[in-house]
């Protein structure tokens, strides 16, 4: 399972890499080949954010001893994440703000109150998107930790029935060892019953024997 999160990690970490050359390359180019970068990064943080969602499936399939490690790591992907995310917004900015200029033919001057709006627009969003994330992240871990309390009742009660098996056994095996001691003292004692009366049998021949040997 590890091994299929670390497949995923790498492939993360190259993806995200060639995200940050594009997005630096965005406000250097012009026209099409502008636009194109655009649309490529774009798809790329889409498939960014479904290596994210695979990651944190494996680590839900991860077994709790060991899923500390990755959280932390889960976290540290979603940060990297949320950053190349806002610096592609400001990208985007600069790059719409340029085209305007460019059908209205503006030299850019008159648009520096409203880029600067944009941009504190833009932190508030980021802001927001901050304590969403941590909202969510404290959403997951309680969800991890309500999986950990289920299993670990769960075991107990695997334990606690294996426990009440063993009695089952155990109580059994008793009336069973009970049946045949009770078995042999009855054989015992019918044994001593026949041996009683075989004792009186000959004690009553011998006197007749007696008897006749007398008269």
């Amino acid at each position: 399972m590890s091994s299929d999160f670390e497949s995923y990690e790498q492939d993360f970490a190259v993806l995200t890499a060639d995200i940050t050359g594009r997005i630096g390359k965005v406000p250097k180019l012009v026209g099409d080949e502008k636009k194109q970068m655009v649309a490529n990064v774009e798809k790329q943080l889409e498939e960014a954010r479904e290596l994210l969602e695979q990651m944190e499936l494996e680590v839900r399939e991860i077994p709790p001893q060991s899923r500390g490690m990755y959280s932390s790591r889960m976290r540290s992907y979603k940060q990297e994440m949320g950053k190349l995310e806002a610096d592609f917004k400001r990208s985007r900015i600069a790059y719409s703000d340029e085209v305007r200029n460019e059908l209205l033919g503006d030299d850019g001057n008159s648009s520096e109150n409203q880029r600067a709006h944009l941009l504190d627009n833009t932190e508030r969003l980021e802001r927001s998107s901050r304590r969403l994330e941590a909202g969510y992240q404290i959403a997951v871990e309680t969800e991890q930790i309500g999986q950990e309390m289920l299993e670990n009742l769960s075991h107990d009660r695997e334990k606690i029935q294996r426990a009440r098996e063993r009695l089952r056994e155990t109580d059994a095996n008793l009336g069973k060892s009970s049946r045949i001691l009770t078995g042999m003292l009855r054989r015992h004692i019918q044994q001593r019953i026949k041996l009683a009366w075989l004792k009186q049998f000959l004690v009553m021949a011998v006197h007749t024997a007696f008897l006749w040997e007398v008269q």
